[in-house]
């Protein structure tokens, strides 16, 4: 597998050093006090770790991986400021939060969408969202190297902030009866996109500011999450666009 670090101490430096690491594998049932100095160091920095079989250890490299290995970003993340920061002056904001979108190629996907839509930034949870690999890089075609994305704690509070900032939060929703075409985008405006299951969590939908429905004629309930984020944000285009 790509961009693998493994080894307690080469894991250690390269968290200390500052690299991305897009998740932090541990060996299930792996004890020792460099271990535990390891998952201390790890939660410090905020680095995503999962406790795995150790045969899944063995499949990811071939070496003495110690009960550890880090899977390095292939990009480098920023801070929700530096998304707003990077927004040109003579450009209205637009980006989209990601809530429980856990498949790599849908998150590559509406990267693609949302770099073609000229969107500004990507916001990611923490927890429960897919990973930056070269699969979702593939998916993107190249976007993910173009488009600025965060990872945040809570998109919750995340949502609260853009609001905070001037900025609307629309949530895609089959269960609105406020279509897209009703809402003004062409304000500054952040797509919150839901899990392919269970859509946007309750206590997210809740935050914001309008609830948005695709129209659809056929007899299918709903379309992929990377198919709707495409509508979304092209409606936000083609309003600004007309404006």
């Amino acid at each position: 597998m790509e961009n693998m670090v493994f080894g307690i101490r080469p894991v250690a430096e390269a968290i200390e050093s500052g690299q991305q690491i897009e998740r932090l594998y541990i060996r299930k049932g792996g004890e020792g006090q460099l271990l535990a100095d390891l998952r201390d160091l790890a939660l410090r920095h905020r680095v995503r770790m999962q406790e795995v079989p150790v045969e899944k250890l063995n499949r990811l490299v071939k070496g003495n991986h110690q009960g550890v290995v880090a899977q390095i970003s292939p990009i480098e993340y920023v801070t929700m400021e530096e998304i707003m920061e990077r927004v040109p002056e003579d450009e209205t904001p637009l980006i989209v939060i990601f809530d429980g979108v856990t498949d790599v190629r849908n998150f590559g996907a509406i990267a693609r969408s949302a770099e073609c839509a000229g969107a500004h930034g990507l916001i990611a949870p923490l927890k429960n969202a897919a990973p930056v690999n070269a699969e979702a890089m593939k998916a993107s075609a190249g976007a993910l190297a173009r488009i600025p994305v965060c990872r945040v704690g809570s998109i919750r509070n995340t949502v609260k902030a853009l609001q905070a900032e001037g900025i609307q939060v629309v949530a895609a929703t089959e269960k609105s009866r406020k279509l897209i075409y009703d809402a003004d985008m062409t304000r500054p405006t952040a797509i919150v996109m839901g899990s392919e299951e269970k859509g946007i969590s309750k206590e997210v939908l809740k935050l914001c500011d309008e609830q948005l429905a695709i129209p659809l004629i056929g007899a299918v309930e709903s379309l992929n999450v990377s198919a709707a984020a495409a509508v979304m944000l092209f409606e936000a285009v083609r309003q600004r666009i007309g404006d």
